[in-house]
């Protein structure tokens, strides 16, 4: 008989946001017609800006041509794409290879697949609150978990520590949930104890784009030391708008070797194994957003979410409700106020004012009494959600 893998059983019953749906689904048929303004789910709602339409559209219609057809993609991703990205580091000072850069479907796909690069027995170290498929991926693989409790005392950045030893180290900053970014000092200390340590650091870069402010790096690679102990994984989704059509890319650093073995070569070897690359038209997609009017369009709709993020921290700093984020990340993280828990909050929001944000309970145990709001809605949306949510909360 086949042996299922157990670990499976040591997860919780449901998926964070597989939850809240559930719960916002029983919650609309029991109220048809309703309208729920969700600040939940990190989904993006503006279009794909028109640099990427045009390049998309041109990829389609060179399917269609026998002398421009594309069949089957380089693994590791095309070489105007890789390229691409690499020159967009260089421009930010940070130099790579274009084979140092290995194009994906996704920074969410990719998070789990570079977990083949390590052998089971390697610990896992989990700033919480964390992104629960940090956590998930490691249980299914049967790996033993550090967790680093944060908290508002270190604004939810904690400091590397002996407790924080394991052999690989997940970091998101711009943080999801929290918002918080880590300044150039304090990574740089998590860069020396990864290396002192031998440890590798999982650089979740996903929302680097929002980064705003001068001294926040928005690549870990920017900093001394970070090519012998990080591999940085990116997104196209919260950048460019890319949650339906799939796109990110890797860095992996030629400087990185363990036990003898170059994880550069042993991550080409793991892509031409496992993937047939990610498709043509999504690749020419992702190209235009590195061009100079691809990046001009991206900030335009960036600055549309941070407007968004702007009308919800003026109606909190209104409220007297502390939180963090908002100013250099898509998420905003507050506390709940008057000592309640966040699924009760979650429950109060959806029944009083239709309002759905994310309970931080879903993040680890220390995001018990917090809550995650997302600025990726409408304008109209999230404006009404803020006067609800200051209309329901200014007399308490």
């Amino acid at each position: 008989m086949i042996t299922p893998n157990v670990h499976y059983a040591e997860l919780k019953d449901s998926y964070l946001f597989y939850h809240i749906a559930q719960k916002t689904g029983a919650y609309l048929a029991a109220h048809p017609g309703a309208h729920l303004y969700r600040m939940g789910i990190g989904d993006v709602t503006l279009p794909l800006c028109p640099a990427v339409i045009a390049a998309l559209h041109e990829a389609v219609d060179d399917q269609a041509s026998g002398a421009r057809f594309h069949g089957y993609m380089p693994e590791c991703g095309a070489p105007f794409l890789r390229s691409a990205v690499a020159a967009h580091y260089g421009a930010r000072g940070v130099r790579l290879a274009e084979d140092e850069v290995f194009i994906s479907s996704g920074a969410s796909d990719e998070l789990g697949d570079i977990l083949d690069l390590f052998d089971r027995s390697a610990s896992a170290l989990v700033i919480e609150p964390a992104y629960p498929a940090y956590v998930d991926a490691n249980v299914m693989a049967g790996r033993r978990i550090v967790r680093l409790p944060s908290g508002r005392a270190d604004g939810f950045l904690p400091e590397p520590c002996p407790e924080a030893a394991a052999d690989l180290l997940y970091i998101c900053s711009p943080n999801n949930p929290t918002g918080a970014v880590f300044d150039r000092a304090r990574l740089q200390r998590w860069v020396d104890f990864a290396n002192e340590h031998g440890s590798v650091i999982l650089f979740d870069a996903a929302y680097e784009a929002f980064i705003a402010e001068d001294g926040l790096p928005r690549s870990i690679l920017e900093l001394d030391g970070a090519r012998t102990c990080a591999i940085e994984i990116c997104s196209l989704s919260k950048t460019a708008g890319f949650t339906g059509t799939r796109l990110g890319y890797t860095v992996i650093p030629h400087e990185l070797v363990r036990g003898g073995m170059r994880f550069q070569d042993m991550w080409v070897r793991n892509r031409t194994t496992k993937t047939n690359g990610v498709s043509y038209i999504i690749q020419k997609g992702g190209a235009a957003v590195f061009t100079p009017e691809g990046q001009r369009q991206i900030r335009e709709n960036i600055g549309y979410y941070k407007r968004n993020a702007l009308i919800l921290t003026e109606a909190l700093d209104r409220l007297g409700l502390w939180y963090c984020g908002g100013r250099n990340a898509p998420y905003i993280w507050l506390r709940c106020p008057d000592g309640m828990g966040s699924w009760d909050f979650f429950e109060l929001l959806l029944r009083e004012i239709q309002v759905v944000g994310t309970p931080g309970e879903g993040f680890g145990a220390c995001g018990e009494g917090y809550f995650r709001f997302s600025t990726f809605g409408s304008r109209e949306d999230t404006a009404e959600a803020a006067a609800r949510l200051t209309a329901l909360l200014g007399g308490r």
